[in-house]
């Protein structure tokens, strides 16, 4: 372990990142946001979080008091999943571990929201058969890849378009598992509709080759997105939901920049969500993957997208917004961004290696590098070993 010298650290203590902002019902007393980071720790079978790392790891991250803290894609069902290392929300089992991650984060006057995540087409069509469950997505046999459409093939799970019912019972699964999540102490919950997952399929038109009520128009690819959120926001409150989105992202196969209507589409739906928010039921805050980022299993600085940015927005939404991708390494577009007062930034990788990134931020302290290579290990290491900023000087880090 070392510092990265791939930029030059500036301090941005003094600009709008560490100004106090009202987001639901929490205020966060700075915009350095802990967004949602799949890590693969999660115990099998049962998808429960890691009994003995998972609490850890939120609670040093989660340090700097009135953070905002977003929770790794979580299963509302077990028929959402299809991954054995991510973990769930429907068991009393998951809702144990659950309780004592958002304690810890709690403990440390930072708030705890659960994203809810859904995994349709990219999830393991082998390891859902194995549990009796189908491989679904909008459409039927429209994969992902082709190593996705073998996969499939040889354990006899055919890609599944939901019916109707289906569409039906996933919507409760959301509701269901946004209970669980508020029961568990969560301050909220945020509806993952990015990266060529389940919603995310149902919103794009290269997996979306519905007939329905569900495909076809931008209003129809939309609908059952918006039913998840009408349905959360019934269930727990407006204050309490959130989405997050990614309109550039081609990861799962998705249309990105590619397809010049995909704007529109995300127009719409965003228009729909202010319109309801005129009504009364404002989300907490819409979340989006800014198109440095297209797939997030490259390194930074591969897969980026120049000719477009989430700048439209701004004049649909007039509620908060969270912006991810790549931010740690360009401070210099922090300070112009958060100069909107409506804005927190996402951290994404470098909060991974720096369970006190908010402070190195505002100090303008070196950061720690990261080791891709344990991201998504069943191991302690490269989870809850990173040091802080003077663990490392006692390390003699600044000698190297």
């Amino acid at each position: 372990m070392s510092f990265t010298t791939d930029f030059e650290p500036v301090s941005l203590k003094g600009t709008n990142l560490f100004k106090p902002l009202k987001v639901g019902n929490n205020t966060v007393l700075h915009r350095a946001a802990f967004p949602p980071l799949t890590r693969m720790r999660a115990e099998s079978p049962g998808n429960i979080p890691n009994r003995e790392w998972s609490v850890e790891y939120y609670r040093q991250r989660s340090q700097r008091p009135g953070t905002l803290v977003i929770t790794e894609g979580t299963f509302p069902s077990a028929q959402a999943g299809g991954y054995d290392n991510a973990p769930g929300i429907w068991s009393e089992e998951q809702l144990v571990e659950w309780r004592k991650i958002i304690d810890a984060i709690h403990s440390n006057k930072s708030f705890a929201w659960v994203q809810l995540w859904a995994l349709g087409r990219l999830a393991m069509p082998n390891l859902l058969a194995r549990d009796g469950l189908r491989f679904d997505s909008a459409t039927d046999n429209y994969y992902a890849s082709p190593e996705q459409e073998e996969l499939a093939k040889k354990s006899n799970n055919l890609q599944h378009g939901l019916s109707r019912e289906d569409i039906k019972q996933y919507v409760n699964d959301y509701v269901q598992a946004s209970k669980n999540a508020i029961s568990a102490g969560a301050d909220g919950v945020e509806i993952h509709s990015s990266t060529g997952f389940l919603l995310n399929e149902f919103i794009d038109p290269i997996s979306n080759h519905r007939s329905d009520e569900y495909g076809g128009s931008i209003e129809n690819r939309a609908r059952f997105v918006l039913e998840v959120v009408d349905a959360v926001v019934d269930a727990i409150g407006a204050e309490k939901t959130a989405i997050r989105f990614s309109p550039y992202g081609n990861y799962g196969g998705m249309s990105g920049g590619t397809d010049p209507t995909i704007i529109a589409q995300y127009a719409y739906i965003i228009g729909e969500l202010e319109k309801r928010a005129k009504g009364g039921k404002r989300l907490a805050y819409i979340h989006f993957m800014e198109p440095r980022v297209l797939d997030p299993f490259l390194p930074e600085g591969e897969s980026v997208y120049n000719e477009g940015t989430i700048d439209f927005a701004y004049s649909i939404w007039k509620g908060v917004i969270i912006r991810t991708g790549n931010y740690a390494i360009h401070p210099e577009v922090v300070k112009d961004v958060v100069n909107d007062d409506r804005t927190i930034i996402g951290y994404g990788r470098y909060f991974i290696s720096n369970p006190d990134l908010v402070d190195r931020l505002e100090k303008g302290l070196p950061l720690n590098k990261y080791d891709r290579s344990y991201f998504y290990t069943m191991t302690a290491e490269g989870y809850i070993d990173y040091p802080t900023y003077a663990e490392a000087i006692k390390k003699g880090w600044d000698k190297k």
